[in-house]
């Protein structure tokens, strides 16, 4: 009898649940979108719904093991992945209190309040844990603490939303390194919570479960999960980690120097490091545990990359949707064909979306196209459409470069991966833009094939992640970079960053409204 490897993934834009054989094929996938409201009153909040969200994620395992015409007892391992940054707080018996999605942003005042507390105390975090008070957890506590001071006294536990997946499977409360570091309330060196950091701001210091490393067996779906999923009772549940992270793992991103960029809902730009070495002191780049142990991650972040040209589709592109339903393709197959037509550097056309990371200031420009015109034939959907694509490129090579700076780890080769991939025009355009040879993996969606090699792990298929890697991760395609396209795209890179930073200067003057900013800018 075959048997199979579950991942649910419980990304920012969609939830999904992917099987996959022991060799690492895809086999199954159940797939929904959904999204994250805010709490009524509360600015810039982005509130996860549990009930919700867990309901959603039963019908993407049942769509995934229909699709792939299993049984469900043919499933021998189960691990999650999810968004990082995001929490859940639960009470003495394990029930959900309170949940916040990866770029809540309603704890603006808490960071300011933590900053007068102590001059030197986000420095201090971000030397321990990599991390800035921008997307972290303490200042989302404090913020519980001083609206809901009910709700914050009832906390017992917090966890990552992916530890929730397992907890809602499995009934236990337990933490990965990969992704409870992006709470900042993590040591990067000795992967384990620092309570120290929650002391040192009057926080309770007794919420933080057992830290377990991803490919870990932590339990088995219990009853009540197997009848809302139709999983099998008694299936192993396997400690998974963060998206990025096991995406890294799932791209075989796993030794020192490796590099890749993760082109989903969030772009993201991943530098393996040694986990000794100690984060760059201005506090511009990210620096997180890989699922690798001894390993970290040096990572710059683009907003909304993905989530950009979902909008972009939906508003802009019903003709192109159409079109595509009518094909049986996606709709983005159908912009890619368009932009395909429009010249290098999209005449001209400058987004003004993402910002390259700067994680001590961390915010953005107003969204908006610059030097758009009125000649219908050059300044149209699809012009606009390849705009966006070159301008996410853009973007990661900078953060790329900022990493070398910190880090002195480059190399010449990248990894690509994620839904961006796919696409037959970014992964050429990454190539140029970066200057690096582009490699695409067999398996793009690396996250969940990430995960599933967690569950293998767990369930003793494989020994370690690094050897599922090896064994697992098989390349499709290579992109080589044009030397003369690099040279142009060079120019336009240096053209935008003046740009943005004029856009971000119409901010600072409170003319144009920031499409995010981090807490307490």
């Amino acid at each position: 009898m075959s048997q199979y490897l579950l991942c649910i993934d419980a990304g920012t834009g969609s939830a999904r649940a992917v099987l996959f054989d022991l060799q690492g094929h895809e086999v199954g996938i159940g797939q929904q979108e959904w999204s994250h409201h805010p709490e009524a009153g509360v600015p810039h909040s982005m509130g996860f719904d549990w009930d919700a969200g867990w309901a959603l994620i039963c019908r993407c395992i049942r769509q995934a093991i229909q699709k792939a015409a299993i049984r469900a007892d043919q499933i021998i391992g189960i691990s999650a992945t999810s968004m990082r940054e995001g929490i859940v707080l639960y009470d003495a018996n394990g029930k959900e209190l309170w949940a916040v999605a990866n770029v809540d942003a309603r704890a603006d005042g808490e960071v300011r309040q933590l900053r007068q507390l102590d001059a030197g105390f986000e420095a201090a975090c971000y030397r321990d844990s990599g991390q800035t008070f921008a997307l972290g957890a303490l200042p989302r506590l404090l913020w519980l603490k001083n609206n809901h001071p009910a709700l914050y006294e009832r906390t017992a536990r917090l966890s990552m939303i992916s530890d929730w997946v397992l907890a809602r499977l499995s009934g236990v409360i337990a933490s990965d390194p990969s992704n409870a570091g992006t709470s900042g309330i993590f040591s990067l060196k000795q992967r384990n919570w620092l309570p120290s950091m929650a002391r040192r701001c009057g926080l309770k210091e007794d919420i933080f479960p057992a830290v377990v490393e991803p490919g870990v067996a932590i339990g088995v779906v219990n009853a009540a999960a197997a009848e809302a999923s139709g999983l099998a009772a008694g299936t192993p549940v396997v400690m998974g980690g963060g998206d990025v992270q096991l995406g890294a793992a799932g791209l075989g991103v796993v030794n020192p120097g490796d590099s890749a960029v993760l082109g989903g809902t969030f772009w993201q730009q991943v530098v393996n490091i040694d986990a000794s070495v100690v984060p760059p002191t201005d506090l511009s780049i990210r620096v997180n545990p890989h699922v690798v142990p001894g390993l970290s991650q040096a990572e710059g972040i683009s907003f909304f990359s993905g989530l950009v040209m979902r909008w972009f589709r939906d508003a802009f592109c019903e003709e192109q949707v159409a079109e595509a339903a009518r094909r049986g393709v996606s709709a983005y197959r159908v912009l890619e064909e368009l932009a395909a037509q429009v010249p290098l550097g999209a005449y001209g056309i400058m987004p003004i979306f993402s910002d390259a990371m700067n994680y001590g200031k961390w915010y953005h420009a107003s969204p908006s196209f610059i030097n758009l015109s009125l000649d219908a034939g050059r300044c149209n959907k699809a012009s606009m459409f390849r705009s966006l694509q070159e301008n996410a490129c853009l973007v990661s090579a900078i953060n790329l470069e900022r990493i070398a700076a910190f880090s002195g780890v480059d190399n010449d080769t990248l990894v690509f991966a994620g839904g961006a991939s796919k696409g037959v025009l970014w992964p050429q355009m990454l190539a140029d833009v970066s200057g690096k040879q582009v490699r695409i993996p067999k398996v793009r969606e690396a996250t969940a094939l990430g995960g599933a090699m967690a569950a293998g792990v767990g369930v003793g298929v494989y020994a370690n992640l690094v050897e599922a890697a090896n064994t697992l991760v098989q390349w499709q395609q290579q992109y080589d970079p044009d030397a003369q396209n690099h040279a142009r795209y060079a120019e336009i890179k240096q053209q935008w960053q003046q740009i943005y930073a004029a856009q971000l200067a119409l901010v600072d003057r409170g003319l144009t409204t920031s499409m995010w900013s981090a807490p307490g800018l």
